[in-house]
């Protein structure tokens, strides 16, 4: 890129990269309670000079850095908020909060998102347009995007595309996963009352029982995938949780349970909340109980746009070679990024942080979960060179 050595830029903010990275995950805050994390970050964005920093939705922060001329406005998104979770690691820089951890990689891409904005606030003369940072609150709650989004992050200036990226335990040290089309499936929650009448467990007949509909109900939702979605187009029912009954000789009166449904087109989510509903009520009332069905919308799927997905792919093969590209790369994971994808085109991209030779490889949400910080300045190039050629 004229008048950046993009490589330079990179190494020689990666003590930074890593100081920030540790800092973060010492100090992990949950959704909506990221009062430190946005302070820190609203900080640095104001000392780089950004044109307007500002807070959103209660702990999201929005740093908006004009270029040397006019043009487009890209948005770069960062989530950064902690799980519940009591850290297992043995490491020098583990949570110093009790019960709260960074166990996603969100410290990850928070350090990313700071890095990448003093880089562009350095080289702004370059840019031709407008790059805006949305540091995003509550993702791990589905909570953080839609108020980010309905606040107006997408305005003043207008967006004209997203880009963001996710460390990824799932895939090694130097891949990057990048594809057009959906990458993170939909998410809603289910939850059922079965009701019947409950009695002794000796004389069924007298009664009805709630937890033999659920058991029905159960196995019949698994129908709804296998037969009513199309073989080729991945989705999930999962029941998580199933409550009921009081003593094994008594029949109960009221069964609940707790699922998830995930898909990745939105015909086929809008096809699963309406069938998961019908037929939980047609077969509960079928062994004569009733079932009362509640869908809690969570978020869309995360749906990338090919324009922007093959920038960001050559971006990717620049920095880690054609070589280590995942082309097909998707998970049934959900994530709020969805609603910046909704308001304007853009590429979610997953970068490679397993080595089992750190001992990185725990899952995500795992209590012993932690990454190969090696994969912060891929991530930091990947999209520094993403933003500059959009915007250069």
């Amino acid at each position: 890129m004229p008048g950046i050595d993009v490589s330079q830029e990179v190494s020689s903010r990666v003590a930074d990269l890593i100081a920030l990275r540790r800092d973060f995950h010492r100090y992990p805050e949950l959704a909506f309670e990221e009062e430190r994390t946005a302070g820190i970050i609203a900080d640095r964005l104001q000392k780089l000079g950004y044109d307007r920093v500002e807070r959103v939705a209660g702990t999201g922060v929005v740093g908006v850095l004009k270029g040397g001329e006019s043009g487009r406005t890209l948005l770069i998104r960062a989530d950064i908020d902690a799980l519940p979770i009591q850290e297992a690691n043995d490491v020098d820089y583990r949570s110093q909060v009790p019960g709260k951890m960074h166990a996603c990689g969100h410290d990850g891409h928070t350090a990313i998102g700071l890095v990448l904005a003093d880089i562009l606030a350095r080289h702004r003369d370059v840019l031709r347009g407008t790059v805006k940072f949305a540091f995003q609150p509550a993702e791990e709650r589905i909570g953080g995007a839609r108020p980010m989004v309905e606040a107006g992050v997408m305005r003043d200036p207008d967006v004209d595309a997203v880009i963001g990226l996710h460390i990824w335990n799932d895939e090694p040290i130097g891949a990057v996963g990048v594809r057009a089309g959906p990458i993170f499936a939909s998410a809603d929650e289910v939850i059922f009352h079965v009701r019947g009448s409950g009695g002794h467990g000796a004389m069924p007949h007298l009664n009805v029982d709630p937890i033999v509909a659920a058991a029905q109900i159960i196995t019949a939702l698994q129908t709804l995938v296998s037969r009513e979605i199309a073989p080729l187009n991945p989705a999930v029912v999962t029941i998580g949780m199933i409550h009921g009954g009081t003593a094994f000789n008594v029949v109960a009166d009221e069964v609940e349970m707790h699922g998830t449904i995930r898909a990745f087109a939105p015909a086929d989510r809008e096809h699963l909340v309406r069938r998961v509903a019908e037929l939980a009520r047609d077969v509960a009332h079928g062994l004569r109980a009733e079932c009362e069905v509640e869908i809690r919308s969570g978020c869309p799927p995360c749906i990338n746009d090919p324009t922007i997905t093959e920038i960001v792919r050559r971006a990717a093969a620049a920095t880690v070679g054609e070589a280590h590209i995942v082309a097909d790369a998707m998970t049934t994971g959900s994530d709020d990024m969805a609603y910046f994808l909704n308001s304007a085109p853009g590429c979610y991209f997953l970068v490679g942080s397993q080595n089992p030779a750190k001992g990185c490889t725990a899952p995500h949400h795992s209590a012993r979960f932690n990454f190969d910080e090696d994969v912060l300045p891929i991530g930091v190039e990947v999209l520094l060179r993403s933003v500059l050629e959009y915007l250069g």
